[in-house]
């Protein structure tokens, strides 16, 4: 369940954006990059069928290759149409957050500013297909995402750590889970109990459930470890007295809370520089990509043009929690949207069998991801010098059904640990000046911005 309107939000943080105010403790739904990113001004050449997609960012760069490949080989993307006919397909590719992108077609996707609706969504688990079916159903409408779809391509949820610490609780000879981290985390003299009061107290970093797949994948997998379950979560375990004490504790250790992982990694990044890694978090769920990313000095998996990889001194370690873990398995949905023809999904097929080609799925390799076609071996990056284990994770959890992943949400908007929100307005002598051509002054539209916000927190 979403704690706050996202259409609001972004109107409040638009007006406290172009006044030049700061605002804190609202989560907002940043607006992000929509434009399609291949086929130069993102429009479709005469007489090919678009197929758009929506993806989610780790994987936005891979998929634009690989689409203008395919979109410039006429007999990749040439098919036979349902009128018997030849048309050739054009893939568009843009980038949008997985939760962010759940939410747009529960909402039905209508807003150009949006970016075009999809002909193909690849969020970066296949759960968040199950979440929007869900949420259609209980709202008394048709179902639009495929029940099941073929992996692109695979990345487990790990438990970052840096590389000391890990080696503090005996990692990985000795096997750690979420009750070994929520046991450090109760105890009053933190890392001191391991030998290291330099460290303080244990700190725990998670993303937002709503938007992040790691989230996602964390608060799924502290609910399986505290029933000791390995699949079926239910709701009637969700219930139980105990189950809930375990994921509120999980919670209540929390220091650091974000939308994305990329948050937490660059933030990482330079405390590493300032020689400050193990004082500014001690572990933070990421998917194993991610860690290899941060590993080879990319904590947010882009380098900028003329950008130098820089490792970090202090380097990570991937803990694959002894409960067991979820897997993201990246899968590219088409849609059974009201706005997909039957040429776009011929063509959205031809485009997922090309991707899935042993050739194309060795290049997510060096991407830092397992290949989705297990025809292809796991090899470099996924080995033991970037902190990673390709003979683990030995347990993969289930992924529950619609209705518990909807009733995690809703228990992770109760347990998850507070805030003191303080808002600070600009009440200078220019906040006085008209705002535009109406009559409101800037400080008027702050303050009315600020009011409105108040209904989005909870209670």
């Amino acid at each position: 369940m979403r704690t706050y309107n996202r259409a609001a939000c972004n109107r409040v943080a638009g007006a406290m954006l172009a006044l030049g105010l700061g605002l804190t403790g609202c989560k907002f739904q940043v607006p992000q990059d929509t434009a399609a990113t291949n086929g130069g001004d993102g429009s479709t050449p005469a007489n090919r069928v678009a197929v758009d997609m929506a993806v989610s960012s780790e994987k936005i760069t891979l998929l634009n290759e690989l689409a203008a490949t395919f979109n410039d080989d006429k007999k990749l993307s040439t098919f036979t149409g349902a009128d018997g006919k030849e048309h050739r397909a054009f893939v568009r590719v843009q980038k949008k957050a997985s939760g962010a992108a759940a939410q747009l077609l529960v909402d039905g996707w209508g807003d150009p500013n949006d970016g075009p609706q999809p002909v193909i969504w690849s969020p970066a688990a296949s759960s968040w297909g199950a979440i929007v079916n869900q949420r259609l159903i209980e709202a008394g409408r048709t179902t639009i995402v495929p029940a099941k779809a073929t992996p692109f391509m695979l990345t487990p949820l790990v438990i970052a750590m840096p590389k000391p610490m890990a080696d503090a609780l005996g990692y990985p000879a000795k096997p750690v889970g979420y009750a070994d981290l929520l046991a450090l985390a109760k105890d009053p003299s933190g890392w001191a109990s391991k030998g290291h009061p330099e460290w303080g107290a244990f700190k725990l970093g998670k993303t937002n459930p709503n938007f992040s797949t790691s989230g996602l994948s964390a608060t799924i997998a502290q609910y399986y470890a505290a029933t000791g379950k390995s699949s079926g979560l239910n709701l009637e375990d969700l219930n139980r007295d105990d189950v809930k004490q375990f994921s509120t504790s999980i919670e209540s250790s929390v220091v650091h809370y974000g939308d994305i992982t990329m948050t937490f990694l660059n933030n990482w990044f330079r405390a590493d520089r300032r020689g400050t890694a193990l004082t500014y978090a001690s572990a933070v769920a990421v998917e194993e990509k991610s860690l290899i990313d941060y590993n080879m000095g990319n904590p947010d998996g882009i380098l900028d043009p003329g950008e130098v990889a820089r490792k970090p001194r202090v380097p990570l370690v991937a803990i694959y929690p002894k409960e067991g873990t979820l897997f993201s398995d990246n899968p590219l949905f088409t849609l059974n949207a009201p706005w997909v023809t039957a040429e776009q999904k011929t063509g959205a097929a031809a485009f997922a069998a090309f991707v899935r080609t042993p050739t194309n799925q060795k290049k997510v390799l060096t991407f830092g991801f397992r290949p989705g076609n297990p025809a292809v071996a796991v090899a470099a990056p996924i080995i033991a010098a970037n902190g990673v284990n390709p003979d683990e994770p030995k347990n993969a959890l289930g992924v529950p059904a619609p209705k518990v992943l909807l009733k995690l949400l809703d228990l992770w908007a109760e347990q998850r640990k507070g805030a003191r929100v303080l808002i600070v307005i600009d009440v200078s002598g220019s906040m006085g000046e008209r705002a535009g051509s109406g009559a409101e002054t800037k400080l008027d539209l702050a303050k009315r911005a600020a009011i409105s916000s108040l209904s989005n927190f909870k209670a």
